[in-house]
């Protein structure tokens, strides 16, 4: 008992330590739908790979953080092999709840996005159904499921996950009431003693699935978590104070340091920026960004550029760039204002500018 509660401390304080990193999560963020399917055979008391039993299932999940989740699991089985035959067309179901660990976030650390390969472990207890099982007193069993999950994130956003999925299941039988039933059904005596459940290799099967898996889109526009970086007041009193410099510089200084990405506009002066900051990992409007592009008049025409700090990948910060441009220019197309051009440019420099600059002509 002493040992289950330090494990449940410990993974307690890994959960705490991971939820550290990332941005928060919603209710309904970072849940995924999968089927997978493969074949199954008796561990023991066969030729081994002999008597193939083919099953398909569904799971449903979710991410707690990048290390830890939740799911459940349920599959079909068709071959009556190697018993004797149930007279239908699905042998057995078994609904599991599995518990997940991302080894590679685990001890490799969050990136800030998957990697392209990754490996999990799984464990759960769950129930299985035997159907029109001939000895009453055992249709029905506590399972249990130990696997491991070699997986490939892919697409652009790593919204999608293809694994494979070796794993070994046990059922739990209790004591037979018939000890010679058992004898010549199993050829050895495959049940625990005194009704009490019991891991035991003969009554467990290996099997190896394949699956295919889908991230459902979160509230942050992204399908898994993004990382944050806490910040303290002095560090956004910095950002501050950096972006009010900028704003009292000469008109030249500032045409030559930050307009020179924007080639096709010569001359500004400090009254033809405005500039508008976002949290990081998000690009939606503030009120007070939506108040300082009000000022911008109908009719004007407008350059947009979206910039990224230097947190998470390059990728990354490319595409939450463009965002931020586009949700400006969006939100000024609207009322009247003509874009002239709206370009997203990743990181620029060492510090957080999370920002989108607009040039007014």
């Amino acid at each position: 008992m002493k040992k289950l509660v330090l494990m449940f401390a410990a993974a307690t304080l890994a959960v705490s330590a991971s939820a550290q990193t990332v941005s928060e999560s919603k209710t309904f963020d970072n849940f995924y739908i999968g089927i997978n399917g493969g074949v199954a055979t008796k561990t023991t008391g066969h030729k081994w790979l002999s008597d193939l039993n083919p099953n398909a299932g569904l799971r449903i999940g979710r991410n707690f953080t990048p290390v830890f989740g939740l799911a459940i699991e349920g599959n079909a089985y068709f071959s009556n092999k190697p018993w004797s035959s149930t007279g239908t067309v699905v042998r057995a179901i078994n609904t599991q709840l599995l518990g997940t660990v991302n080894l590679s976030n685990w001890f490799g650390g969050y990136l800030g996005e998957p990697r392209v390969f990754e490996v999990s472990a799984l464990y759960g207890l769950g129930w299985g159904h035997v159907f029109n099982n001939t000895d009453a007193t055992t249709p029905d069993r506590m399972t249990s499921k130990a696997a491991i999950d070699f997986t490939f994130n892919l697409g652009k956003n790593k919204a999608w996950q293809i694994y494979i999925e070796p794993s070994i299941n046990f059922a739990f039988l209790g004591q037979s009431s018939d000890a010679k039933l058992a004898g010549a059904q199993y050829g050895y005596k495959a049940y625990s003693n005194d009704f009490q459940p019991a891991y035991n290799i003969h009554n467990s099967y290996v099997q190896l699935n394949a699956g295919i898996v889908y991230k459902f889109k979160n509230s942050n526009g992204t399908h898994n978590f993004t990382i944050v970086t806490p910040r303290d007041q002095a560090e956004i009193d910095a950002l501050n104070a950096q972006i009010n410099e900028l704003r009292n510089r000469k008109p030249e200084v500032i045409t030559k340091e930050v307009v020179k990405e924007v080639p096709t506009v010569k001359e500004f002066t400090v009254s033809d920026l405005v500039f508008v900051t976002f949290a990081q990992g998000k690009y939606d409007l503030t009120n007070d960004a939506k108040a300082a592009l009000d000022n911008i008049k109908a009719g004007s025409h407008v350059q947009v550029v979206g910039t990224a700090s230097p947190e998470g990948s390059v990728e990354l910060n490319q595409r939450l760039s463009e965002n931020r441009a586009k949700v400006v220019a969006d939100y000024l197309s609207n009322r009247g204002v003509i874009i002239d051009e709206a370009t997203g440019k990743g990181v620029q420099g060492t510090t957080s500018n999370r920002l989108a600059v607009v040039y007014v002509k």
